[in-house]
């Protein structure tokens, strides 16, 4: 039993963090109905001027504060991403308006393109650090309950709580707020939504900016586990499934999606692995997608969509 909820809290909180860039698929999703295919591609942009700043602020200013540093290299990277979105909106999505959602799919693409090369143009492709000052020294809980206790990472821990702060105050927004409900009404029909004089432009660089400050969150996380480099942007795919498991358009669906997804590949690889020569943490979520596009396409929490002729 000890062992079992190690690798449970460990999948939970995994499960909270493939769920954290779930929510940039969900949120451009639920904006203008297309797959974001860039947000990978926006974590490890985030991720690297977050990272570089951090080494330059000090070497600009002599600011020699962690925290200060800190706070100014995120005001600076979550700058950076703010003109992203109003460049993506000008110069991309503007001039895509009302068109086939294939057109702007395959603009996706070929922003994150671009976001991976210029990213790594400006800002070098080597490997580097985030230090935000998360504890990396493991805790033991349970410790009356079980000999020795239960072995919890503190800095997985405090991402998952990080993580399930940004979702609720995001599911609040979309849910309270008239810029959320404009979102759900684009989301719906652009036409409708600019009839009743919803401004698309606008709606839209607000989406891809919070998109973009997710995307930070995410990469300031990632990266301070495991470093900044360009695999970071595959570790995007794992919120895939993720997606397809919890719904396209819900936020509560990331993150049942992604505590679905992190337990299941923690317990199958540990309990089934063996028997089946391992490996199954790599394509766990991907198989369980599949299954789900089979059943149910629209994931748990999706909404179904019925067009009437």
């Amino acid at each position: 039993m000890q062992f079992f909820l190690e690798a449970l809290f460990g999948g939970l909180m995994a499960g909270m963090l493939y769920a954290l860039i779930a929510l940039g698929f969900v949120l451009i999703f639920k904006a203008s109905g297309v797959f974001n295919f860039a947000q990978g591609a926006m974590v490890l942009f985030a991720a690297l001027a977050m990272a570089r700043f951090s080494e330059w602020i000090p070497q600009w200013t002599g600011l020699q504060s962690l925290l200060m540093v800190n706070l100014l290299a995120i005001l600076g990277a979550f700058a950076l991403m703010v003109v992203m979105a109003w460049v993506v909106e000008r110069y991309v999505l503007g001039k895509l308006v009302n068109q086939e959602p294939i057109a702007l799919l395959m603009a996706t693409l070929g922003i994150a393109y671009f976001i991976d090369g210029f990213g790594q143009t400006v800002f070098g492709s080597d490997i580097y650090k985030i230090d935000v000052g998360m504890p990396k020294d493991p805790i033991f809980l349970l410790e009356s309950v079980f000999p020795g206790g239960v072995l919890i990472s503190q800095e997985d821990l405090i991402a998952a709580g990080i993580a399930a702060a940004l979702v609720a105050g995001l599911a609040a927004f979309f849910q309270y707020t008239g810029t959320g409900r404009a979102l759900r009404a684009v989301a719906d029909d652009h036409q409708a939504a600019q009839s009743i004089g919803i401004p698309l432009q606008r709606i839209w660089v607000i989406v891809w900016s919070v998109a973009g400050f997710v995307a930070l969150v995410a990469g300031i996380v990632w990266g301070s586990k495991l470093g900044v480099q360009f695999s970071l942007s595959l570790v995007a795919l794992k919120a895939l499934p993720v997606v397809i498991l919890g719904g396209l358009t819900s936020v509560p669906g990331a993150i049942v999606g992604g505590l679905i997804i992190g337990v299941g590949e923690k317990l199958s690889e540990i309990y089934l692995g063996p028997m089946l020569g391992g490996g199954i943490e790599i394509w766990f979520a991907y198989v369980l997608a599949l299954l789900f596009l089979l059943v149910r396409p629209q994931g748990l929490f999706g909404e179904k969509i019925i067009d009437r002729v």
